[in-house]
């Protein structure tokens, strides 16, 4: 594991992508949490948290929006790849500050959409209010500058001592502030002294480049979680939903799928929804061919999706529906930036 080095000795220059999120909330008289109605104002408390952030680097702010991240919509990932793209030549590194609760989801999509990344991408957020004195948003928000400013590239996620890669995060805690947990890899970092990455993480592309974006993800998917005594006529009826375009189906074990359920995947395959299949372990992989009632499955037209997390198949769902049934399936099963490994 090697510490990670500033890029050059100049100080470098950061966009920060303003989201929102607790790191910005405010307590309310009953005692609920709420971003400031003004933008200004949550902004201020954005750039209170740490004044000396200016020391690190050179750093403006960009308004993509200011919501709890609960209430975020895929459109919100196309504004984050437009301002990305639009401003790639201009800065050194990007930080994303971003509610916890959908945190992960944005991760993956900026992992997939953003293509022949040469510098780093880095989310954050805090579990408590950056105006509390408790706070975690000052560590959080620190280390994420210091991270945008190495020699790194990619998407990560910097949260209390991980760094962890965009495609294999997890929000693993409601509460703790060492919430995010790499699923089925390592993490990329962790952040002690100082923070030191992985071997096998992509450094920078030091050479004049672009970046490419390939926005676009379809909402109207529905991840659906198998229980003892479902019946197929449950998910047959939600194939009834003209709006839904394709599932998440969270299975037993290394992808297991009870007998009985032939009619919903001909529905399926007639209405071109497809439904790809994830365990309903945390850690582990799919391997639909080791049982029966999975290898059935997999005749019926069930697509495998190995051991990425939820996060990343929901959204690589999202952003794969523009595609043809054949495409879909591929896409699905294609390590883009680390996310899957397939053997």
């Amino acid at each position: 594991m090697a510490s990670g080095n500033n890029i050059n000795s100049q100080v470098p220059r950061i966009l920060l992508l303003f989201c929102g999120g607790t790191i910005v909330m405010e307590e309310k008289e009953d005692g609920s949490l709420n971003v400031p109605e003004d933008r200004s104002s949550a902004i201020k408390i954005l750039t209170n948290i740490e004044p000396k952030l200016s020391s690190l680097a050179v750093y403006d702010i960009e308004f993509i929006a200011n919501m709890d991240s609960t209430n975020l919509r895929p459109l919100d990932w196309d504004k984050m790849l437009f301002a990305i793209k639009k401003n790639y030549k201009d800065y050194d590194g990007f930080v994303i500050t971003h509610g916890t609760d959908t945190l992960a989801y944005t991760a993956a999509a900026l992992n997939l959409a953003l293509r022949h990344l040469g510098k780093p991408v880095v989310l954050t957020g805090s579990q408590i209010p950056g105006n509390k004195i408790e706070s975690d948003a000052r560590r959080n928000l620190i280390n994420a500058f210091r991270l945008a400013t190495m020699d790194v590239a990619g998407v990560f996620v910097v949260f209390d001592e991980r760094i962890i890669q965009g495609g294999r995060v997890t929000k693993a805690s409601e509460s703790k502030l060492d919430s995010f947990q790499s699923v089925n890899g390592e993490d990329a970092g962790e952040i002690s002294l100082e923070l030191r990455l992985k071997d096998w993480v992509k450094r920078r592309n030091s050479q004049p480049h672009d970046v490419e974006t390939i926005p676009g993800f379809e909402p109207d998917i529905f991840v659906y979680t198998l229980t003892p005594g479902c019946d197929s006529s449950n998910l047959e009826f939600l194939l009834q939903n003209e709006k839904i375009k394709g599932l998440v189906l969270k299975a037993y074990g290394p992808g297991n799928i009870p007998f009985g359920f032939e009619g919903f995947f001909q529905k399926a395959k007639e209405k071109g929804i497809p439904v790809v299949v994830t365990s309903q372990c945390l850690h582990g992989r799919t391997l639909m061919h080791l049982y029966e009632v999975g290898r059935r499955a997999l005749e019926l037209g069930a697509i495998e999706g190995y051991d990425q997390s939820l996060e990343t198949l929901a959204v690589k769902l999202m952003w794969a529906l523009r595609n043809t049934p054949q495409e879909i399936k591929k896409i699905i099963q294609t390590n883009f930036t680390g996310e899957l490994n397939l053997s």
